[in-house]
């Protein structure tokens, strides 16, 4: 069967770099030129999930337990779970002259504190939940099961954990046809090439970085010595916990912002291969070589955070706090050890 036309230029092009053909470097500029008129597509916008949409629906009201501390996580910056001073079996139950007394990290909590305040029925809510909130809380409980019986007390321990999302991002590696190791053209394609990545993403709030950037020569089978340019940059979210969001609906959450920006990336590539494709003219000194384009998708923690299925099975993708205040018990808190190799849906520490 006979070829295409775009895969008969691009072998042609590699016979003539082999051969050693003069290439134009002016024909860089016309590459370019021509993947800069490719606009992307509008972008529409869904609405954000909610914060804790990772734990369960239960957790919006947490009971002690008499036998074992309970784990409690809250989203840094945000209002906590209602933290009840009740087992399950007594959560239920009639409590006659029930009293509350709630003690952390700092000491007694009051009802007029404006971070950690308790309600009339004797629940914990914390606002605007910190770092430096995480740690132990024990609530002491007072109550006559009946009006005959005498004074019961009970002794609730509650560990609180902040937890924030995961750092997401996109890591792409692409390699290129180059001019020479230390010609100044390829630092001009470099700096081209990421200004053009990061106009397509922009109206996502998204920012394209470069991680790394170096020019190797390669020795092709029955083609020579060739000079390749080796980029590796990430695709990541701009927007901020704190920060103001990029929009109010549910597109904003930045996995789904992310994944738009990959589509358009991978579209730019995919672009470039048939504008090469469809030139008449020699091959270009700089140009992308098909199919080298590799994506890995990365969620790490931020410093002092860390991911911990065994530990912390009730949420298993957040990034918990790995220093909780002063609890230092056994079964503190563990950080995931920090994993330096990219693989897919990779899981590590800053």
């Amino acid at each position: 069967m006979e070829a295409s036309a775009p895969g008969r230029a691009r072998r042609g092009w590699r016979r003539a770099r082999a051969a050693g053909s003069p290439l134009s470097r002016a024909a860089v500029v016309l590459v370019v030129s021509a993947l800069v008129l490719w606009a992307p597509p509008s972008v529409g916008y869904l609405d954000r999930l909610p914060r804790n949409a990772n734990l369960p629906q239960d957790s919006v009201k947490i009971v002690g337990s008499p036998n074992i501390p309970v784990k409690v996580y809250v989203m840094l910056h945000q209002k906590s779970p209602h933290v009840l001073c009740v087992t399950q079996r007594l959560r239920n139950s009639e409590l006659i002259d029930p009293s509350f007394q709630w003690h952390g990290p700092k000491g007694k909590i009051i009802s007029e504190n404006s971070t950690a305040q308790i309600t009339s029925t004797g629940s914990l809510v914390f606002q605007n939940f910190e770092e430096s909130m995480s740690g132990v809380y024990t609530c002491f409980l007072e109550y006559k099961p009946t009006v005959e019986e005498v004074i019961k007390n009970l002794q609730l321990k509650y560990v609180v954990y902040a937890y924030r999302e995961p750092h997401y991002y996109y890591q792409f590696t692409a390699r290129y046809h180059a001019a020479p190791c230390n010609s100044i053209y390829n630092i001009s394609f470099e700096k081209k090439l990421l200004q053009i990545l990061s106009k397509l993403v922009l109206d996502l709030s998204c920012e394209v970085s470069l991680l790394k950037s170096e020019c190797h020569r390669v020795k092709m089978q029955r083609a020579g010595l060739q000079n390749e340019l080796f980029f590796t940059f990430s695709v990541s979210s701009l927007d901020t916990e704190k920060g103001p969001k990029p929009c109010a609906d549910h597109s904003c959450e930045s996995s789904k912002r992310l994944s738009k920006a990959k589509n358009l990336i991978e579209r730019f590539f995919n672009q470039q291969v048939e504008v090469l494709g469809r030139r008449a003219e020699p091959l270009p000194e700089i140009y992308y070589i098909e199919g080298t384009l590799q994506m890995v998708w990365i969620n790490r923690c931020f410093p002092g955070y860390g991911m911990n299925i065994l530990k912390h099975p009730r949420c298993p993708e957040c990034c918990v706090i790995c220093s909780p205040g002063s609890y230092n018990s056994r079964d503190g808190i563990h950080c995931l050890q920090c994993n330096s190799s990219l693989v897919f849906g990779a899981k590590a520490c800053l």
